[in-house]
């Protein structure tokens, strides 16, 4: 039983602020039925909720929100506001990313960048230098034509069975 509720007693939170799902509802309140240690901490919970509501209500109540957000409007006004030049500056001013040291990262990616793309844009197809024959020997029942390549090794046959027939090569 020590080993149940040790496991309740770290979902009795969840379960008190509502916030537990349905397997671990079940879970607490089946144990709940069995343990009169867990009901108490539970009990002990709502005990200190009530406790806390009448003073957060009160406080509530006292308090001035609109009074706050007139102050806070006013702060914003009496700040004084950038001309267009100064706003336009600010926005070009690189020397705080400079002292900050932030560009050497994204200089480095942009080179790595760079280098990955230059190397897809400029890569040289392959090309295929090498001598190549191709023979085409005919006669009344077969035609065949050999291509044979010496870079890379490649040789292709092609076996024509008739004058009127496709290719099949082999």
């Amino acid at each position: 039983m020590k080993n149940a509720c040790s496991s309740v007693s770290r979902l009795l939170g969840k379960y008190f602020d509502k916030e537990a799902n349905e397997k671990e509802k079940l879970l607490i309140e089946g144990h709940l039925r069995d343990c009169s240690t867990c009901r108490e901490s539970l009990r002990s919970m709502e005990k200190l909720r009530a406790l806390l509501k009448v003073p957060v209500e009160h406080a509530l109540q006292k308090e001035n929100f609109p009074w706050v957000w007139q102050k806070i409007e006013k702060e914003i006004r009496l700040q004084k506001k950038p001309n267009w030049r100064q706003s336009l500056a600010s926005w070009l001013d690189v020397s705080t990313l400079l002292r900050r040291r932030v560009w050497i990262p994204a200089a480095a990616a942009l080179v790595v960048l760079l280098l990955i793309t230059a190397q897809i844009i400029f890569k040289k197809p392959p090309s295929y230098g090498g001598a190549s024959v191709v023979e085409y020997l005919d006669s009344p029942t077969y035609n065949v034509m050999v291509y044979q390549s010496e870079e890379p090794k490649v040789t292709v046959i092609w076996l024509f069975e008739g004058p009127e027939q496709g290719a099949t090569p082999s």
